[in-house]
């Protein structure tokens, strides 16, 4: 007969043996979890070689810039009157002491800017890509002109009481980022008569305008005159990647066209006016002084400056989609990952993690073979390469795995529509959270429906 202490024993064992059944498929959850963890190391190092490769195209871009012209940031033009004023020797009697006291004559500089009334610019830019090794810069060719008229008042020389008007000179100012950008000395028409730019003679006005300033002289400013100024002169300018303008007059008109089809509009003030088709785009904006600082306007040096911009981006930034591409190397793994576990769960066709992890691995190589080719390829083709070969190579190995070549194409069809929905996500750069969140929550409603049938403590290990 059976003694009590014998029964409590068998139970016991029994209850051990149905704990470690209900323990084994957590136990391969953790580990699988801790695979993944894993392979986000060569992930991560397929991320890093996007960043240098991307750090490298920079570099090229800044080295043709170097050899040619940077990004322009165009300033003016602005009438600028220079004059002084002079504060005769005077004598006084000191309050205190009675005694007579001399103040000595005393000589100020003074700057007068008046913005043009109107400023019109009107052209075109022509984009050239130019080439070192597989890297590329974009250089931008603007043809345009440029025109308006100055109104001054003729109180604006403000001379302080007690001080007289020594000489007064007024130049038109005007500037550009880059001068080796500026394709020709172009003829300056100042109400009829022809001038051109020169670099400044001496530092009257190097309070505005930081970057390379140029200057027409037109002499000796009569005061107490008002004025109407015309000007105009063509502007042929090139630069690399980005052209900005400066909305220094009072009533800005600018009006840019280019065969590019990807233009990036930028700076502070967007355009009034768009048509951006497949032969390229159109722009035009209408700024007054209300809108912006002239101050701020005639110191501009960056595109977060008091600016209008344009940047001729690169539409087929090959490092920047396969960035976001290995961004969801992770979600890739995790869904793969979950297939099989399925798989075994519904089928009962146990895998090892070894086979866990060279599936994993060569899901990971995917990403280093995409940003491989499509440094040679178009984007697509070189994804749709590196797809196949990926797929392709998990397809036969399954098929080893499985002992079935139809359970295998079924997990390598799986695959493929994956990488297909992540091929659509990356094209959709706006919408590109949302379909990877509705493909997240599709993947766990498969997995939660298809299982939810099942009883988990009935899962063996082999």
């Amino acid at each position: 007969m059976e003694t009590h202490v014998e029964s409590s024993m068998k139970q016991d064992r029994k209850g051990l043996r149905d704990f470690g059944a209900r323990a084994r498929p957590i136990g391969k959850a953790a580990a699988m979890l801790f695979l993944v963890l894993c392979l986000m190391i060569p992930l991560g190092l397929i991320e890093s070689q996007v960043a240098s490769r991307s750090q490298y195209q920079e570099q090229v871009t800044a080295e043709i810039a170097s050899t040619a012209a940077s990004s322009q940031i165009v300033v003016g033009p602005v009438l600028a009157i220079h004059y002084s004023t002079r504060t005769p020797e005077k004598r006084y009697r000191d309050a205190e002491s009675g005694k007579m006291l001399t103040k000595e004559a005393r000589t100020e500089s003074h700057v007068a800017y008046a913005p043009a009334r109107k400023l019109a610019i009107r052209g075109n830019a022509g984009v050239e890509r130019r080439y070192r090794g597989i890297y590329q810069a974009r250089l931008f060719h603007l043809d345009a002109k440029a025109e308006g008229l100055f109104e001054t008042p003729a109180d604006i020389i403000q001379v302080p009481e007690g001080s007289l008007l020594v000489e007064a000179r007024a130049a038109i100012l005007f500037s550009v980022s880059d001068l080796r950008g500026l394709n020709s000395d172009p003829d300056v028409q100042v109400d009829g008569k022809v001038f051109h730019f020169r670099p400044p003679r001496d530092r009257r006005f190097d309070g505005v305008m930081k970057g390379s300033r140029l200057e027409i002289d037109l002499g000796t400013w009569i005061p107490d005159t008002a004025r109407t100024i015309a000007f105009s002169f063509p502007l042929k300018l090139t630069g690399t990647q980005s052209l900005s303008i400066s909305p220094t007059a009072e009533n800005n008109l600018i009006e840019l066209g280019s065969d590019w089809k990807h233009p990036s509009f930028k700076g502070r003030f967007l355009p009034n006016e768009r048509t951006v088709s497949g032969t390229g785009f159109s722009a035009q904006w209408e700024i007054s002084q209300l809108a912006r600082n002239l101050e701020n306007a005639l110191k501009a040096e960056n595109c977060d400056s008091e600016v209008l911009g344009i940047e001729f981006i690169d539409p087929v930034n090959v490092y920047l989609q396969a960035e976001r591409a290995v961004k969801y190397g992770s979600l890739f793994i995790v869904l793969t990952f979950a297939a099989f576990f399925i798989g075994e769960v519904l089928r009962r066709r146990p895998m090892h993690l070894m086979q866990y992890a060279l599936v994993g691995l060569s899901l990971a190589i995917f990403f280093l073979l995409l940003i491989a080719l499509s440094e040679h390829l178009p984007f697509a083709l070189a994804y749709l390469a590196g797809a196949i070969a990926c797929v392709g190579l998990i397809v036969a190995y399954l098929a080893g795995v499985f002992g079935s070549r139809r359970m295998a194409s079924s997990f390598g069809a799986g695959l493929a529509i994956l990488y297909g929905m992540l091929f659509a996500i990356l094209q959709l750069e706006d919408m590109a959270l949302l379909m990877g969140s509705l493909l997240l929550f599709a993947a766990l409603a498969g997995i939660m429906l298809s299982t939810r049938r099942f009883d988990w403590y009935q899962l063996k290990q082999e």
